[in-house]
């Protein structure tokens, strides 16, 4: 049961990361955006090559993320990684903590 409990927390903290650098490009696009960065930058193309896929996906569900120009796609999905990663990385922990 151990060998199981180290297994989920290993699992967290691997999704725990990979959302926070995840968050971190989000919120590098969003910065880029503010300062006007040049858009044939290699780096500002793969972040947002990243992160138009789930933005069109939170579009498609809200239609008006857009409101005087301010788009509101980023903030949903950064709320909404913030629940993912307090809700399953939680999870895996409290499982990791009951099999030990």
């Amino acid at each position: 049961m151990v060998v199981l409990a180290i297994l989920f927390e290993s699992v967290a903290t691997i999704l725990h990361s990979l959302i926070f650098l995840y968050i971190m490009i989000v919120i590098g696009t969003i910065v880029a955006s503010w300062i006007g960065a040049d858009p044939y930058n290699p780096i500002v193309m793969t972040a947002k090559k990243i992160t138009q896929p789930p933005y069109n996906l939170i579009r498609s569900y809200f239609p008006t993320t857009s409101m005087n120009g301010i788009d509101f796609a980023p903030l949903i999905l950064l709320i909404a990684l913030q629940f993912i990663d307090l809700f399953i990385v939680g999870v895996l922990e409290h499982f990791a903590q009951a099999l030990k």
